[in-house]
């Protein structure tokens, strides 16, 4: 698997990766993202906002680097960058399929990308994706698996995937929802010929929702590599929005709640990368100090009280505008 060459990496930041979801387009769920981007949010700005954020990652020893068909021109950022610095050779990438981008650069459209995990979705955004990143492209993840998707039982599809798999591309799949866990262990069942199809599972788990926990384990322990995406609750633990048991431990550590939040994913065993979602260069430098944080068993427990349950954290998540 690509992967291994992550755990080959000797700086301490080997383990945090990058994701674009909040720089590839203009809109997205996060908290304070009129301030992180401001009123320049055309398609040369964002570009160029999110070379400095790779070139930023890239130097402090990041080498794992997420996009998605549905992350507005994400693939197409990060492919340029790519291009453009042959030193990155030792870079692993990812992208995924299954939503697609509907917002046509508008912050306020009615709909901004709209789920389809069919065959057809699969081979029309397969061919985009290679259009774009080609041979650089080592992980593709069926974007948001949940337990009534047709792509944990469609084995026309499965079998497309483990052909690319035999090709040298990782299929991998992320997951949503309150029911993550069960979608975990679905698609670990899932096999081509009696191997298992997936290498790498991403999920969100972070403070406030950390009922995936258990399943990832069991994915680790299963040999796929888990990648940890929303480790900041898509803003709701940044200073401004995080509860105060965060604040008081971040104050004792002398980071920030960004650090802190990302540094409790970091202690489980299981976490193989765990994703910033940087929108600025400050941000990525201040999420990569997650890995100076030594927590206590005090403060510990104090972040494990923090966590809500799965229903309740995912409803007040879809109420979540796209700014």
């Amino acid at each position: 698997m690509p992967f291994t060459r992550l755990s080959s990496a000797t700086t301490p930041t080997c383990h945090l990766g990058l994701g674009l979801a909040a720089v590839g387009r203009p809109g997205y769920i996060n908290l304070n993202r009129d301030h992180d981007l401001g009123d320049d949010r055309s398609a040369e700005a964002l570009r160029t906002r999110t070379h400095e954020l790779l070139d930023a990652a890239y130097a402090q020893g990041v080498r794992y680097f997420d996009a998605a068909r549905s992350y507005g021109r994400s693939e197409e950022f990060l492919a340029e960058w790519l291009a453009a610095r042959p030193e990155t050779e030792d870079a692993v990438v990812g992208s995924k399929w299954g939503y697609t981008y509907t917002a046509d650069w508008s912050t306020d459209a009615e709909r901004h990308e709209v789920k389809d995990h069919t065959l057809a979705t699969y081979e029309r955004q397969r061919a985009e994706t290679d259009a774009l990143l080609g041979d650089r492209l080592d992980l593709y993840q069926i974007h948001s698996l949940t337990p009534d998707s047709p792509a944990l039982t469609d084995r026309e599809l499965h079998r497309e995937l483990a052909e690319a798999a035999s090709g040298g591309l990782t299929p991998g799949f992320s997951t949503s929802g309150p029911a993550q866990a069960g979608t975990i262990r679905a698609a670990l069942e899932i096999t081509v010929d009696g191997t298992p199809l997936f290498g790498t599972v991403q999920s969100t788990y972070n403070a406030l929702e950390t009922s995936a926990g258990p399943a990832l384990a069991e994915a680790h322990d299963a040999g796929l590599t888990v990648i940890v995406k929303e480790g900041m609750a898509n803003g709701r633990l940044a200073p401004e929005h995080a509860p105060q048991a965060l604040k008081d431990i971040a104050e004792e550590t002398g980071l920030g709640t960004d650090a802190v939040a990302l540094a409790l994913i970091l202690r489980h065993p299981w976490a193989g990368v765990v994703l910033s979602g940087a929108a600025t260069v400050p941000q990525l430098g201040s999420n990569l100090h997650a890995a100076a944080v030594d927590l206590t068993g005090d403060q510990q427990s104090r972040l494990d009280a923090l966590a809500e349950d799965p229903h309740t954290y995912w409803a007040r998540r879809g109420e979540l505008p796209w700014h």
